[in-house]
């Protein structure tokens, strides 16, 4: 029975063997025989020949597959061969027409690329699957060597994949304002707020115009397409009230004496009586001071415990330094004492400037030592850098100021808003930087070296670019002051 057993094992050891042996033997002979094939399928495959070649590719795939089954069927090693090789032939036939493919139909190319990027398969599908056939006819057409009727595909297929691309942006911009404006015509908005839902299809109307005429610089569209909205879900509001006060389910005197509520309430907040006998206006008159104050004392401190922190850390790390000195301390005390003084003086010169501007003509802050005359009251033009001969003044303005730091370093700092391109961004604000560059220069006789112009384009913006007031912030010139706390 012992023996029996034995003999057993030794049988499935046997077949065990014999299969590990058999397979090694097949791997070995897939790496002769597919070598070349496999080489050939990884550079087709590396031009993307399935898609630009896909006759020769599927060719090459059929004889592929099939020389593998006959490998692992154990048929003739010569069918094998035969059936790899001609695989490795279609493959770089494949390769090569998917490089020619690519050169010829790059524009279809990059436009597909473009529409898929806006998401065309899913906002504009039906578009999308017609310029997918021609494109796959253009190919099958290079394939064939057919170039004249390949061309042709080509250019359809780029046209309806710019149309794909276009309807996408347009629906992923402009879809919500659409639903907007159709919920508004159903509940005659326009009967009872038709200015303000005017003004709403005027904006949906400029930000169409404005992807039409330029669909990659989606910033303006996009802003646009954001006012629009908030104009028609204000249309929406104010229909409402409309309605109730023609309906006499309101009167004027009710809906005066509400909109007055909340500025009674800020007018609380503020310790401002609500004087509103006249109207809003002298109170809305007195509730903008009152925040303009406060957000001036809240910058002045802020700067101020900033330095004070600052001052105070150097001053600490300098006397310790000091204190474990035993000669020349009292050369660097007197450094430090200096360096101290001019720090207070410059603080004194920031309080002299701050005073020279109006709170419309420029903001005046400090960074550490360095002031910043940031000029919200220079404005140009739209897309020019010429200055204005009504901004002369504030220039004179902003020419004593530099006096009082008679040897600082001076950088003039263009910014623009995000609308328009990067690139005309960048030179515009590095105009409008140069053209203040040579104004002090020319008017006000300042040393080019201690004059810097560089322009930011938008890449600083202190404000939002989503509302207009806040682009008006973004578009400004910005004087930089470096004092020379030595000669100063």
């Amino acid at each position: 029975m012992v023996a029996k057993s034995g003999l057993t094992r030794l049988v499935i050891l046997g077949i065990a063997l014999l299969a590990v042996g058999a397979a090694n033997a097949e791997d070995e002979l897939r790496k002769t025989f597919f070598k070349d094939a496999d080489a050939a399928l990884a550079a087709a495959d590396a031009v993307n020949a399935k898609l630009y070649a896909p006759k020769n590719y599927e060719s090459g795939m059929k004889e592929y597959r099939t020389a593998e089954d006959y490998l692992e069927r154990g048929r003739n090693i010569e069918y094998v061969r035969s059936n790899a090789s001609d695989a490795t032939r279609y493959f770089k036939v494949a390769a090569e027409a998917a490089e020619v493919a690519q050169t010829a139909l790059a524009q279809a190319i990059k436009s597909r690329q473009d529409a898929a990027n806006a998401k065309a398969p899913a906002l504009a599908a039906e578009l999308w699957s017609d310029a997918q056939q021609k494109f796959v006819r253009a190919i099958q057409s290079m394939e064939r060597g057919d170039l004249k009727n390949a061309k042709r595909r080509e250019i359809e297929a780029t046209s309806l994949y710019r149309e794909a691309e276009l309807v996408a942006i347009k629906a992923e911009y402009l879809s919500e304002t659409r639903r907007l404006l159709a919920d508004a015509d159903r509940a005659r908005v326009g009967k009872y707020a038709p200015i303000t839902l005017g003004k709403a299809k005027r904006l949906l109307a400029d930000a169409e115009r404005e992807l039409n005429e330029n669909r990659y610089d989606t910033d303006l569209p996009r802003s646009l397409a954001i006012q629009a909205n908030y104009e028609a879900k204000h249309a929406l509001y104010l229909s409402e009230i409309v309605r109730q006060v023609r309906d006499k389910d309101l009167t004027a005197e009710q809906l005066v004496l509400a909109w007055e509520q909340p500025l009674r309430a800020i007018a609380g907040v503020a310790d401002i009586v609500p004087d509103m006998q006249e109207g809003p206006d002298r109170l809305l008159a007195e509730l903008i001071a009152f925040f303009e104050q406060e957000a001036s004392e809240l910058q002045a401190l802020e700067q101020e415990n900033a330095e004070d922190q600052i001052r105070l850390a150097d001053m600490e790390e300098e006397m310790r330094t000091l204190d474990e000195r035993l000669g020349g301390a009292t050369a660097e005390r007197a450094a430090l004492i200096q360096r101290l003084e001019a720090q207070a003086r410059v603080k004194q010169q920031f309080e002299q400037v701050e005073k020279m501007f109006s709170s419309y003509e420029a903001r005046v802050f400090r960074e550490s030592d360095t002031i910043i005359l940031r000029l919200v009251g220079l404005n140009f033009a739209s897309g020019d850098a010429q200055i204005k001969p009504e901004n002369f003044d504030l220039l004179a303005k902003v020419e004593k100021a530099i006096d009082v730091f008679p040897r600082s370093e001076l950088t003039i700092e263009g910014h623009t808003d995000s609308h328009g391109g990067d690139d005309l961004n960048q030179k515009l604000s590095q105009d409008r930087a140069e053209s203040v560059q040579k104004y002090m220069i020319n008017a006000m006789r300042i040393p080019t070296y201690r004059l810097i112009a560089t322009g930011y384009g938008e890449t600083r913006p202190v404000s939002s670019n989503e509302t207009e007031a806040g682009r008006a912030r973004n578009r400004r010139i910005d004087i930089v002051i470096k004092p020379n706390l030595e000669k100063e």
